[in-house]
C-alpha cells in the first residue's frame, strides 16, 4: 500500500513589494530598506519599490548613493498618480510641488477612494509574498493580507510616532489655560508641546475631540504582521520597547540608520568646489544649514536667515531649496568667501541647523554633529523635543517664549537667535554616532533585527503554504 509523502518544493526567494508615500523623505528610506534587505540575504530576497511614474527618478537617485560593488538590484514598478485639480501633470511629490499646493499631495495620498484602485491593481498584478507599506496607505494592510503578510514601515522614529498615536487616542488633551498638550505615556522628563506646533490632523483633533483617522491607522497597525522603523535600539530604547509593550503592533523591527553606509562614501559624491572650500576651514568652525526635501521656507524667512548669517560673521554652508529666491542686494559681496550656498560629515562642520525631519536626525547622529533646531511642519516640532530634551544633542534656535512657532507657514514669525550647541551636546552626539555604527555592523541590533525580520517572514510564508502530497 502506497503512503502519502510530502514533496518539499525548492526554496524560493521572498518577493517584497515596497510602497512609500509621495515624498523624497519617505521614498529614500524605503529604497534604502529595499537595498539592505537584498544585501543582507541576496539568495533569499528580491525587492521592488512601487512609486508613481514621476517618482522613479527619486528611487534611482537613492540607489545611486549606495556602493555599486554590492551588486544589489532593486527593481522599480509604477502605478498611476490620480489626476488632481490644481496639480500639473508630473507633479507627484512634495519636493516638486509649490508650497501653496502641498496640501493637494496630502489630500490625494490619503484618499482611499483615489489611491486604493491603482495600488491594489499593482499588488495583485505582482502578487508579492510581502507588502511593506507606508502607514499613509493604511488600506494596503487589508489588500495585502489577501495575498500574504503586510508590514508597515515608519520613515520617522518611535518617539514622534508614539507621541502621535497617544495623542490621537486621547482625543482633546489640551490644557485650556496654557494651550499646551502633554505627551502622554512617556517616561520622564515630561514633555509639552503647544497646540500650534502639532501636526494639522492632531491640531484639528484637539479642537473637535475627534480621532477617526487615527483609529483607522491604529487598527491597521494591529492587523499587520509587524512594523519596521528606521531607527536603532540605542537611540530610542525606551520608546522601542513601548511599541510592542503597549500592544500597538504584533512585532517590531528597528533596522536603522539605513543611510549609514551611504554617509561613509557620500563625501566624494559632492561638488569638489564645496569640499575644497570646507577643507580650508578649521575643525568645527562651519555652520551647516539644510531644511530637507520637504520644507518650504518663505522668501521673507530666507531673507531674514541670510541677514542673520551675515551678522553672525562665521563661515557657513547653506543648502537653499528655492529656484526663485534672490539674496538681499549686495549680500553675496558682503559675505564674500565666508559662505557657500549650495557636507555634514566633514570635520570642518561644527553645528547643523536643521528642521528636525527624521532623516536629518539620523544624518546628524551618523555625522556626530550637534544641532540647532528650527522645525517647520508635521511631526517636526515633536521630534525637536526628542532631540533637545531627551537626547540633549542640541538646542532650540528659537528659545521658549521668543515668539509664535507653528506648523502653518502663515503663523511663522521671523525671529531667530543662533547659539552654540555646546561641548556637552557634541560629546553626546559622538557617543550616538558610535552606537549607530555598532547597530548596523554585523551582529549589531539593527543587523540582527533585519535578519530576524526576513527569517520571521520566510517562516510565516512556509507555514502558510500547504505541502503537495504524492501517492
Amino acid at each position: 500500500m502506497a503512503t502519502a509523502t510530502a514533496t518539499v518544493k525548492p526554496r524560493k526567494k521572498l518577493r517584497i513589494l515596497l510602497m512609500p508615500f509621495f515624498a523624497t523623505s519617505h521614498i529614500g528610506p524605503f529604497t534604502d530598506l529595499a537595498f539592505h534587505l537584498i544585501a543582507a540575504r541576496p539568495h533569499d530576497v528580491e525587492a521592488t519599490v512601487a512609486v508613481t511614474p514621476a517618482n522613479t527618478v527619486v528611487v534611482q537617485s537613492a540607489l545611486a548613493r549606495h556602493d555599486a560593488d554590492h551588486q544589489v538590484t532593486v527593481k522599480v514598478a509604477t502605478y498611476p498618480f490620480p489626476s488632481v485639480d490644481g496639480l500639473p501633470p508630473g507633479v507627484e511629490n512634495h519636493s516638486t510641488v509649490k508650497a501653496a499646493d502641498a496640501w493637494r499631495i496630502d489630500s490625494v495620498a490619503m484618499d482611499e477612494k483615489l489611491m486604493q484602485p491603482g495600488q491594489e491593481s499593482l499588488i495583485r498584478e505582482h502578487s508579492p509574498d510581502l507588502v511593506i507599506s507606508d502607514i499613509h496607505f493604511w488600506w494596503n494592510v487589508d489588500v495585502a493580507t489577501d495575498i500574504g503578510p503586510c508590514v508597515t514601515f515608519h520613515a520617522i522614529g518611535t518617539f514622534p510616532s508614539l507621541a502621535m498615536f497617544n495623542l490621537s487616542a486621547a482625543g482633546d488633551a489640551t490644557d485650556a489655560g496654557s494651550g499646551m498638550v502633554t505627551l502622554l505615556g512617556f517616561p520622564p522628563p515630561q514633555i509639552q508641546v503647544p497646540t500650534t506646533e502639532l501636526p494639522e490632523m492632531l491640531r484639528r483633533q484637539q479642537i473637535t475631540g475627534g480621532h477617526a483617522r487615527g483609529n483607522l491607522v491604529s487598527l491597521a497597525h494591529k492587523r499587520c504582521f509587524g512594523l519596521v522603523v528606521n531607527t536603532f535600539f540605542d537611540l530610542e530604547h525606551m520608546h522601542c520597547e513601548m511599541f510592542v509593550g503597549n500592544d500597538y503592533v504584533k512585532r517590531a523591527y528597528f533596522v536603522g540608520p539605513l543611510s549609514l553606509p551611504s554617509q561613509q562614501v557620500a563625501v566624494g559624491a559632492y561638488d569638489s568646489q564645496c569640499i575644497d572650500w570646507l577643507d580650508k576651514k578649521p575643525p568645527q568652525s562651519v555652520v551647516y544649514l539644510c531644511f530637507g526635501s520637504l520644507t518650504h521656507v518663505s522668501q521673507a524667512q530666507l531673507r531674514e536667515l541670510a541677514l542673520g548669517l551675515e551678522a553672525y560673521e562665521k563661515p557657513f554652508l547653506w543648502v537653499i531649496r528655492s529656484e526663485t529666491w534672490v539674496p538681499p542686494e549686495g549680500w553675496k559681496e558682503r559675505v564674500g568667501d565666508r559662505g557657500m550656498t549650495v557636507i555634514l560629515a566633514h570635520h570642518a562642520v561644527g553645528v547643523f541647523v536643521m528642521h528636525c525631519g527624521w532623516n536629518s536626525v539620523l544624518e546628524t547622529v551618523v555625522a556626530g554633529v550637534p544641532v540647532l533646531t528650527w522645525p517647520m511642519v508635521f511631526e517636526q516640532f515633536i521630534t525637536e523635543r526628542f532631540v533637545t530634551e531627551v537626547l540633549a544633542i542640541g538646542e532650540r534656535l528659537w528659545p521658549q517664549g521668543a515668539g509664535v512657532r507653528s506648523t502653518r507657514s502663515g503663523e511663522h514669525e521671523l525671529f531667530m537667535e543662533p547659539g552654540g550647541a555646546g561641548d556637552a551636546a557634541r560629546s553626546k552626539v559622538k557617543e550616538l554616532f558610535a552606537k549607530a555604527c555598532a547597530a548596523m555592523a554585523e551582529g549589531g541590533s539593527s543587523h540582527r533585527d533585519l535578519h530576524r525580520m526576513i527569517d520571521d517572514l520566510m517562516e510565516a510564508g512556509t507555514a502558510a503554504a500547504r505541502p503537495v502530497l504524492s501517492v
